[in-house]
């Protein structure tokens, strides 16, 4: 079909807004990028821009001073989010399943005492202590993992995708070729919730990528600390090394990098999560597009 003079003007509209909408994205991580690999002064005597005044690795070389603590809490980051971000969807899929089922009497209870969590906690007092006293999860890897394990709201999510998305009739169907209820889980439901697991699980992957606060309460041990807590610990040395010299009155003296080592510090951090995002974009969107036409 031939498209009409208000299709054209609609699509031409439409890639120009979008265009400058990409632009503006990209444009302050393009400054970042080059920003990291500008020296203090040039920051600090001419601010930010797209095209590099100087080239310096001060600021790298100021983060990897002792490199070995950088790759080690990239593995403890990678780690947790691999296992963390596997264990929760499927934990989560398996509830959104159970609450799904119209069959289940008390499912809209359970539901309810779920999202009854998202509005009222006990505070960060009980909770502390129930983790470090009571369950003895201070300084392991599993306060790390289960702390990012179960989203309510990821979980009503995914309730509403196989509600409106997965017909009655497939389970049934399943369930009269004799197949139990885990089986049609894992064999019927769970593989058409691909789009849908892609979506959450980028958003769980994510939240354990840049999960730092966990650590500052639970995590003592250098070994069991995270990218985002080890480069939390360097940019707090550095402000605290700049302010103890300024107050001294050697400022002038030595120069230590704070603003590029923000830069760098925030282009170590996001750096694999930029690479990551192209292979699960195609099912990303398709997560978050399906089931909202009916038809």
């Amino acid at each position: 079909m031939k498209m009409g003079k208000d299709v054209i003007t609609f699509n031409i509209i439409a890639f120009i807004v979008v265009g400058f909408v990409g632009i503006a994205t990209i444009l302050p991580f393009i400054m970042l990028l080059v920003g990291s690999f500008q020296s203090e002064s040039s920051i600090l005597q001419h601010g930010y821009s797209l095209l590099p005044r100087t080239f310096d690795l001060g600021a790298y070389k100021f983060i990897f001073l002792e490199p070995e603590k950088i790759f080690h809490s990239y593995l403890v980051t990678i780690f947790l989010t691999i296992a963390g971000t596997a264990i929760s969807i499927y934990f989560s899929s398996m509830s959104a399943y159970v609450l799904a089922r119209k069959d289940v009497k008390y499912r809209n209870g359970m539901a309810f005492y779920l999202f009854f969590t998202t509005l009222f906690s006990g505070g960060l007092v009980p909770y502390y202590l129930l983790m470090s006293n009571y369950l003895q999860l201070r300084n392991t890897m599993m306060i790390l993992l289960l702390n990012g394990m179960f989203n309510v709201i990821y979980i009503l999510i995914l309730r509403t995708y196989i509600a409106n998305s997965i017909p009655d009739s497939i389970s049934e169907s399943a369930k009269i070729d004799g197949a139990n209820d885990f089986s049609i889980f894992m064999r019927v439901v769970f593989p058409l919730l691909k789009p849908a697991l892609a979506s959450i699980g980028l958003f769980i992957a994510l939240g354990y990528w840049n999960d730092w606060y966990t650590a500052t309460l639970f995590i003592t041990k250098d070994n069991l600390f995270p990218l985002q807590y080890t480069l939390y610990r360097i940019l707090s040395s550095t402000t605290f090394a700049k302010q103890m010299l300024q107050n001294n009155g050697a400022a002038s003296a030595i120069e230590l990098p704070q603003q590029t080592v923000k830069l760098a510090l925030t282009v170590v951090a996001t750096g694999p999560i930029v690479f990551a995002y192209p292979f699960v974009q195609k099912y990303f969107v398709a997560g978050l597009t399906i089931g909202s036409v009916k038809g």
